[in-house]
């Protein structure tokens, strides 16, 4: 009970103290630092709670707004200006106490950055609880849209001439393939290999994203080709580099989810290769498929009633007769127990990584697994009607492709990408004419330098 007391009493200090912010008319540093300090105090399982009294306490309400919109209504739209001059009226009116309060915090040192963890801590408290954040999240969202624009940016390559807190931040928070050592990052920005890292103005010591880049001869379909030692050797033998290939990409910045950085931070990567590297003429990923394996295929071959395109009984119809029964009889010699059911047998064999090491599933598997992989990529929907694996909804929701030649079997043979989605990966490919369509536009709209 004293707990619960306390706990009640810090978040009334912080409340009161945000209220004392927003009414302010100039930045108040002092009380900013002093904000940042108590919501740093706030334990993970109390912020939904704060969140929820910022929108409960801190909103516009009816009657501060209700004297301009009988203005705007009552305007009869004959005049221009007495109509502009009213719906300017009534969206100053609009906007709530909290914006005023988060944009003081742009002004201060370190205020970017606590806003990027704010908006990543209201975004994680609507997962975990279940509770409806969207306005608080929406007006964050609008103040970074406004805020990540033209001269805000700027592009830096990574090589290994550079600082050495520069190579280790990105060696630490690449996620999706993580390296054990910095020997393996500086293995990442040797001759043909290039690493690019977007920085804001305000935050011009740690990126917001990142991306590691493979110069190749031809499309790469194996990450064993780009990231490991011997095979690289054997893959810079094969001529001069015509391909880049993005093989990580990294947003740093949890806050910054949703607001499109990725798009950016590719145009401008290729406009640099371009200029460094004229013989480049494809650009490409590969790619990881996050969610295959734990998210899709295994809950569809264990019979759950699931919300996909594919169903378990479809299944079956992937494999000829002939390696349906191969495969049930190789089930059985390793296990020692006869499956029910092909389903069942590829859901035991898959389970462990150790499968992918038996070189007679390949043949059983290799077109099959390809078959679902493309499948899952171009044909699972999610409520909104995009891409249902978040990887291919950003790759293709910027506007590249991707066909069943460019799903790639046994890629990724690291633990990690057997879990994940079986070992496969995607090529997502930018067509040139796609890449000069969204340059223009980007030229157009963000006239930034590299």
């Amino acid at each position: 009970m004293e707990r619960d007391r306390a706990s009640a009493r810090k978040l009334e200090k912080i409340l009161e103290l945000f209220g004392e912010i927003q009414g302010r008319e100039d930045s108040p540093v002092g009380l900013l630092s002093r904000f940042q300090e108590l919501y740093g105090e706030l334990a993970r399982e109390e912020r939904p709670g704060f969140f929820m009294e910022l929108l409960r306490r801190f909103e516009t309400t009816r009657g501060e707004i209700e004297g301009e919109l009988k203005a705007v209504l009552g305007e009869g739209g004959q005049d221009p200006v007495a109509w502009s001059r009213s719906l300017s009226g009534l969206r100053r009116k609009l906007e709530s106490p909290r914006m005023r309060a988060f944009r003081r915090f742009m002004n201060i040192s370190g205020g970017l950055k606590f806003l990027l963890d704010f908006r990543a801590d209201v975004l994680a408290a609507q997962r975990q609880s279940q509770i409806d954040l969207a306005p608080l999240d929406e007006e964050i969202a609008h103040l970074f849209n406004s805020w990540f624009q033209q001269g805000f940016l700027f592009l830096q390559e990574i090589s290994q001439d550079s600082p050495y807190r520069q190579i280790r931040f990105l060696k630490d928070h690449d996620m999706v393939h993580p390296m054990a050592s910095l020997d393996e990052m500086g293995d990442r920005l040797g001759e043909d290999r290039r690493c690019f890292s977007l920085y804001h103005r305000a935050m011009p010591e740690e990126p917001v994203v990142f991306i590691e880049v493979a110069l190749t001869k031809g499309i790469a379909r194996s990450i064993h080709d780009i990231i490991g030692g011997e095979d690289r050797v054997r893959e810079k033998r094969k001529g001069e580099p015509d391909t880049a290939i993005f093989y990580s990409i990294n947003n740093t910045q949890n806050g910054l989810a949703g607001l499109g950085l990725g798009k950016v931070l590719i145009f401008q990567v290729v406009e640099a290769l371009k200029r460094g590297n004229p013989e480049i003429k494809t650009f490409s990923t590969l790619s990881p498929i996050p969610g295959f394996w734990e998210r899709y295929l295994r809950r569809i071959l264990k019979g759950e009633r699931v919300p996909f395109a594919l169903k378990p009984e479809k299944v079956e119809e992937y494999f000829s007769a002939k390696a349906r029964q191969r495969l049930l009889e190789l089930h059985a010699e390793r296990t020692g127990n006869r499956a029910g059911s092909l389903n069942q047998a590829l859901l035991e064999i898959l389970s462990t990584p150790e499968w992918i090491e038996d070189e007679r599933y390949e043949e059983l598997l290799r077109k099959p697994l390809t078959e679902i992989t493309y499948f899952y990529i171009t044909q699972e929907k999610d409520s909104h009607g995009k891409p249902l694996n978040p990887v291919a909804n950003f790759h293709m929701g910027n506007g590249a492709t991707v066909t069943i030649r460019n799903i790639n079997y046994g890629a990724n043979r690291f633990r990690r990408g057997l879990e994940e989605s079986c070992g496969m990966m995607v090529n997502y490919v930018y067509s040139m004419t796609w890449l000069q369509q969204i340059g223009r536009t980007m030229k157009s709209l963000l006239p930034w330098k590299v």
